[in-house]
């Protein structure tokens, strides 16, 4: 009698996997990927101070109190690793953990924390 009954719950859920597998709707198109963002940092010399209130206020939680990293990475030589425009390109669009930024500072706020980061050296 046990083995009827297992089999049957066996057998039964067989079926439902197989009735929900040919049930699903189908994988949705992928979207385009971001547009490149293409924009020249302007060579001028960053408000050190406002930079780092922006970095308290949106960086400091995965990037450590002196850039030195912690969920994100390092940022004290980031300007002697990537020019200007990639530090923006990455700030406002994210990617790879990193989420955009793009909504939540204002176009001066973003090349003014860029000019900061580039000197990172």
């Amino acid at each position: 009698m046990y083995k009827r009954i297992m089999g049957g719950l066996i057998v039964a859920a067989a079926l439902l996997g197989i009735g929900i597998l040919f049930e699903l709707p189908p994988k949705e198109k992928q979207t385009e990927a971001p547009k490149p963002v293409e924009v020249t940092i302007p060579d001028t010399p960053a408000d050190a101070e406002a930079a780092k209130v922006v970095y308290r206020e949106n960086c400091l939680s995965c990037h450590g109190t002196d850039l030195q990293g912690k969920i994100g990475p390092a940022l004290d030589r980031v300007g002697a690793e990537m020019t200007k425009e990639q530090i923006y390109r990455q700030i406002v669009v994210g990617g790879g953990g990193m989420p955009t930024f793009e909504k939540r500072l204002t176009k001066e706020q973003l090349i003014n924390l860029t000019n900061w980061l580039a000197a990172m050296k």
